[in-house]
Formats: C-alpha cells, structure tokens, sequence
C-alpha cells in the first residue's frame, strides 16, 4: 500500500494493530486499569474506530456537517455505539470520568501522529479527512460521556437511596475533619439537621467520644488506611448506645487525601446479648457468683499477679455439712434457696476485690488476694463458719447447717492453680473428718 497517499480511513483500517498496541501501552498505565487483560483494555476501541472510518468514507450534507462539528451527529439508543459501550464499561470497571477522557485524547494524538508521519504533504482531501476525524472523535466522546454520566447519575441516585434508607449512621468529613455529608441515621443520633452540621466538626458536637475518635480519625488522614474501631454515645433520648465505627479515607486522582467516610453500626443489642452469653458461661446460673472456669481463670491471674509482686495469696474452699438432709427433707427447691442464700452470706464475709465461686453441689471456693500472713485466711474462714452456723429462714422453717472448710496458701502449700486448689480441697476433707469425729464423740 502506498502509505503517501492513503486515505485517514483506510490508513486505520490497514494499521488498526499498531494503533491498538499504542492504545492498550498507555490504557495500561492508568490507575483503574491495573486488573485489566488486553481485552478489557482494548474495549470497543476497534469497533469506534472501524465506526469512525467508515463515517469518514461517507458524504455529509451542510446540515450535518454542521451537526458534526458541534459533535452532534446522528445517534440511535439501540443498539448502543461503541463509544456508548465503551462509556458505560469504562464506568462500571471504576474508570474516572477523567481517564476515560485521557483515553480519547491518546486515542485521538496515536492516530492523527501515526497517519501525518506517513504523510509528507496533505492534500485538501487529506486535510477534510483529517477535520472529520477529530468531528468524529468529539462525537465519540460525547456519547461515551453521556453515557458515563448517566451512569453516575444513576449510582448517585442508587446511592443516595440506600443512605437515606440505611438504619446505620453514615457520614463524610472533608479533608479538615468537617461534615459534609450525613445520612438521616446520623442526624437523627446527633439530633441534629444537616444544614447544623454541615461545616461543623465532629468536635464541635462535644460529644464523650471525640477525643478518641479525633485521634483515630489523624491516623486515617496520616496513614491513608481503613480504622476499625468503637465508641459509646449518649443517644438525644438519653439511652447510652454503643457502636463500631470504619473510617475509610477517600482519595483524588492524584491519590491524595480529600475525604474520610465513617460507616457505623449501633451493636447496643448485639453487645447486651454477648455479655449475657459470656456471663452464663462463666457464672453459676442458681447463686449467680463466678463458676469453675470463671474461677480458675481469676485464680491463675491471681497466682501470676502474686508472683510478679511477691505477694501472698489463700484459697479456701468450703463444703456444707447437712445439706443433702436439707434437700431430703425439703425438697430441692429449699436446697436451692439455702445455696443462694448461703452464697450471699459468704459475699458479705469478704472484700470486694476478693472472689467468692460455686464449683457446684454445695462446694464454695474463695480466693483472699493480699493475705499478709496465713491467721488472716483463718480469720475470714472461722466468719464464713459463723455466718453459715446461722439459722436459714426458708420454706417458713428455721434450717441449720454448718461448713467445713480447707484453706491452702500460695508458696507455703502451692504454687500453681490447680495445685492451690487440690491442697484446699484436701484441707477441707481434713477438717470434715474432725468435725465428724467431735460429732461421734458427743
């Protein structure tokens, strides 16, 4: 073919793989290109192109070459040009309305730089080719715009729609951690309107949780990275709600910071159901004190504490004597009246910072931290006996029981937990089998 005469529209149908290489070279450095095969980023563009020649192969009357310089040429909705396609595909693989613009201006500078080499002198039917080529162009733009932005228009639309339906409180913070946006969730937490806290920061609203959150909201700005986190906040009703926040950072062309998206959920109730569930693995559902393995797991905290600090430590541990008679000649349910009542008796007998725990049947352990010397555990032992000696008050029936109890302290008998209460355990034993013989003996 003699390139020095060829015509703009058979020059790119005869150089359209040269033409496609350049375009799929430079759609490849774009951003949202990088997850692109050969045949994501050649989209449609063969068929503009083919599209394009063969507009230039046709006539056009004054009326429509005027239409076409003000890119405004014929369209049809069905089926959809190529650079309709291309439009909308650019938008729904997360092109930029700019990106997809540089595509055309790459588009338009490849083919007009390729064919002018291969032409050393342009004749006036070489120069209308030309002239029709960028009318051409334009009008590929156009549509492939139009569609973009129809597109988005209909995203926002979409998008809009589930904020406002959305029972989360989602809002926006420019990049000086000002509102711009909040859906009608977060208006409605903050009792605020929008018009109010458009332009405010979320420091400015004083609520208890933004010295928290202005710190995790620098990381986000600083970082460029997602923040997951959580915050308590007193409803306008005066309820305390509890949520989990994501900041999510929102970037520029240029990958700069212009915005920060907080996405949070109330998990009040989600949080009320995890403590319950947490408590009823870890507490006695009768008495309500700290079971086996909430025990356990205080007690090897205990022992690791006392260790680092070289205190001192006791366990005791406790059996009623009579209660099976109670639950004999009773009944259960006064059994476990007096379990419940004894388990208030024993609360009331030491400190708060001290732990009181059914292992179940009618076994009670305590752990006394910071015991200075072992008289001091036998002390609290001999009030825990006395309380219990007292007479119960269940079923309208004066009931009297007694306790054995084992004391074991930490380094004198044990060092582990296990240990401690093995040794506790049998020092209860030791004193059942005393009171049962004074018992015998009287």
């Amino acid at each position: 073919m003699n390139l020095r005469s060829v015509r703009l529209p058979d020059f790119i149908r005869a150089e359209m793989g040269p033409i496609l290489q350049n375009w799929e070279e430079f759609a490849s450095t774009l951003l949202n290109a990088e997850h692109l095969d050969e045949t994501g980023l050649r989209d449609h563009v063969r068929e503009v192109l083919l599209e394009i020649a063969d507009d230039l192969d046709a006539p056009l009357s004054e009326t429509e070459r005027v239409a076409k310089s003000n890119a405004h040429g014929p369209k049809t909705d069905w089926p959809p040009s190529p650079a309709v396609a291309h439009g909308g595909e650019r938008h729904d693989t997360g092109f930029s309305i700019f990106e997809v613009i540089s595509e055309f201006r790459a588009l338009r500078a490849s083919v007009q730089s390729h064919w002018m080499n291969a032409q050393p002198e342009l004749s006036d039917e070489l120069l209308e080719d030309l002239t029709r080529f960028h009318e051409a162009i334009d009008q590929a733009v156009a549509e492939s715009m139009a569609e973009y932005s129809r597109l988005n228009e209909k995203d926002t639309r979409l998008f809009g729609a589930v904020l406002a339906a959305s029972a989360d409180p989602i809002f926006v913070l420019d990049d000086k951690g000002r509102f711009c946006f909040a859906n009608k969730a977060t208006t409605e937490q903050f009792n605020l309107d929008l018009d109010t806290m458009r332009g405010r920061s979320i420091f400015d609203l004083g609520c208890e949780f933004t010295s928290d959150f202005k710190r995790n909201l620098e990381k986000v700005i600083a970082g460029q990275s997602t923040y997951r986190g959580k915050f308590f906040h007193t409803h306008a009703s005066g309820q305390d709600r509890r949520f989990e926040f994501t900041l999510a950072p929102v970037r520029d062309e240029q990958q700069q910071l212009e915005a920060t998206v907080c996405v949070s959920r109330d998990i009040t109730q989600q949080t009320i159901a995890e403590r319950k569930v947490w408590h009823s693995a870890h507490h006695d559902d009768l008495t309500g004190l700290p079971n086996r393995r909430l025990f356990m797991d205080r007690l090897e905290q205990e022992v690791k504490h006392a260790k680092r600090n070289d205190l001192s430590l006791s366990v005791l541990f406790m059996d009623l004597d009579g209660f099976k008679e109670v639950n004999d000649s009773f009944g259960h349910e006064a059994g476990d009246q007096l379990l419940r009542t004894v388990a208030d008796r024993l609360v009331d007998c030491v400190r708060e910072e001290d732990t009181v725990a059914r292992l179940g049947g009618d076994e009670f352990t305590v752990i006394l931290t910071g015991i200075n010397e072992p008289k001091d555990a036998e002390l609290v032992a001999q009030s825990i006996i006395d309380a219990v000696v007292m007479p119960f008050g269940i079923a309208e029936r004066s009931i009297h029981v007694s306790a054995s109890i084992g004391i074991s302290c930490y380094l004198e008998d044990a060092t582990t937990p296990v240990e401690l209460l093995k040794a506790a355990d049998q020092a209860m034993y030791e004193a059942k089998k005393v009171v049962s013989r004074v018992a015998r003996a009287s």
